[in-house]
């Protein structure tokens, strides 16, 4: 017999779970909505091509390819060991595997728009809300199966878009209580650094790098950059732009002497001085420029973001940028596009942490009816079907039983409230009503039962 068990970095969600993890998404829909965002749903799975070559090495490494149907027929075995040799080398062979979990939700979206281009009316702005999956090595607040809530435009180049995704993510995490900075940065920055260097040839192997900062440190960022012919004066020159520090105004200075003599960093510098001094206007004082931001995904080309938790020791809790081009890795070049993510199972471990959940948020049932008998339970079961009617919440106990089993079965579900409606009470067309919490009860008019209840709540 096998043993119950769930694969490494999934889970079960209880109902109190599920109840607190709808609580932050639909904070963020509503936000979304407020903005002009309507919602996309995408499939599960992408075909391979799709997503491969579109996260980096790294990031390609993680992907779930799915194993195509008919393997099992013998005349293909003999095909498939090689072809699983070749698997294991790094490659992907059609004959084994076309399809893939998706690994993010934007590659999907591009995809969307590649397919649906003629249709849609630019700009076109979507949210989108569904599970991914990623290979990666379970932790805390890591995990191989986890939600994103995305927001995307395509089909606009203006900033604004920056600065309304900014506005987003200041409006979400006030809502929800928690202290965040919104840090941004530009991989135009990052492009004229790897020019400064000595060329373009070098922007990979530096992003991918600065990526990794806040995990392995300076020094191991710069011992894996110079395990790629990088020699001690570039090293230098990545060490100093690593270090700058100081205010927002203090960081563009800095960037401003040590790159300026770079186009793409003079157009970096004027973007994210557009980006910040608007939402300074809009009285968002939480934004501050990260030069060491990297964001190792490939696909983006201009702003960048991602959010930290300030109180709570996590990893971000946010991220997304400008992706100029994604679409034309799908055969429609020129369709420019900016996009921010929520990482759902993370805010739910800040905000436990925090205990910000509001208290009443497990709450199902609002009024627990209590099984008096047979004869009393087609009147009690009317009572509450009319009650449902008016979007009260009703349970009605399975059946008869002592007072106290069922005053325990409220407690232990943390129903607030009991109904009791006995022959006498059922005579007179009233109901007992008992608080929990404080123990007091009322004796109510079934016509009276409604607006009571719902002054309750």
């Amino acid at each position: 017999m096998a043993k119950a068990s769930l694969p490494q970095g999934t889970r079960d969600f209880d109902a109190t779970t599920i109840k607190k993890r709808r609580y932050i998404m639909h904070t963020i829909e509503q936000v979304f909505e407020q903005y002009g965002f309507a919602p996309l749903e995408t499939p599960a799975m992408e075909n391979l091509q799709t997503l491969m070559g579109k996260y980096g090495d790294e990031g390609d490494k993680l992907i779930f390819k799915v194993l195509n149907n008919g393997l099992e027929r013998p005349e293909k075995h003999a095909a498939a060991r090689t072809d699983f040799e070749q698997i294991l080398t790094g490659k992907n062979v059609a004959s084994l595997t076309e399809r893939a979990l998706r690994y993010d939700l934007t590659i999907p979206f591009a995809r969307y728009v590649a397919m649906n281009h003629g249709k849609l009316n630019f700009p076109f702005k979507r949210y989108q809300m569904q599970p991914v999956w990623r290979a990666d090595r379970p932790q805390r607040g890591r995990y191989r199966e986890f939600y994103q809530c995305d927001a995307d435009v395509v089909g606009s180049n203006s900033l604004l878009n920056e600065v309304e995704l900014t506005c987003i993510y200041a409006t979400v995490f006030e809502k929800l209580g928690i202290p965040v900075e919104i840090r941004i940065n530009n991989r135009k920055l990052l492009a004229a650094l790897a020019t400064a260097c000595g060329g373009e040839q070098w922007f990979t192997p530096i992003t991918v790098a600065i990526d990794k900062l806040d995990k392995i440190g300076i020094e191991k960022v710069c011992e894996e950059l110079a395990t790629k012919n990088m020699s001690a004066q570039q090293l230098a020159l990545i060490t100093k732009y690593l270090a700058i520090e100081g205010t927002a105004e203090e960081k563009m200075a800095a960037l401003q002497n040590l790159l300026g003599q770079e186009a793409l960093a003079v157009e970096a510098l004027q973007e994210l001085t557009y980006v910040i001094q608007s939402t300074q206007q809009l009285g968002i004082t939480n934004v501050q420029i990260d030069p060491t931001l990297a964001r190792g995904l490939n696909y983006y080309t201009g702003i960048i973001f991602e959010i930290k938790a300030t109180t709570v020791q996590m990893g971000s809790i946010g991220g997304g940028g400008r992706y100029n081009d994604l679409t034309s890795m799908f055969g429609v070049p020129n369709t420019p596009g900016v996009g921010i993510s929520f990482g759902v199972d993370r805010i739910y471990d800040v905000i436990e942490e925090l205990s910000l959940f509001p208290q009443t948020i497990a709450q199902a049932t609002q009024v627990l009816f209590f099984n008096t008998g047979e004869t009393e339970l087609p009147t009690i079961m009317q009572t509450a079907f009319a009650l449902r009617t008016q979007g009260i919440r009703c349970e009605i106990y399975h059946e008869t039983a002592k007072w106290d089993k069922q005053f325990k079965y409220a407690e232990r579900n943390g129903i607030p409230l009991v109904a009791i409606m006995g022959s006498q009470e059922i005579e007179n067309k009233t109901c007992v009503i008992k608080q929990l919490a404080n123990g007091t009860q009322e004796t109510v008019t079934l016509t009276q039962l409604p607006n009571y209840l719902v002054g309750l709540a």
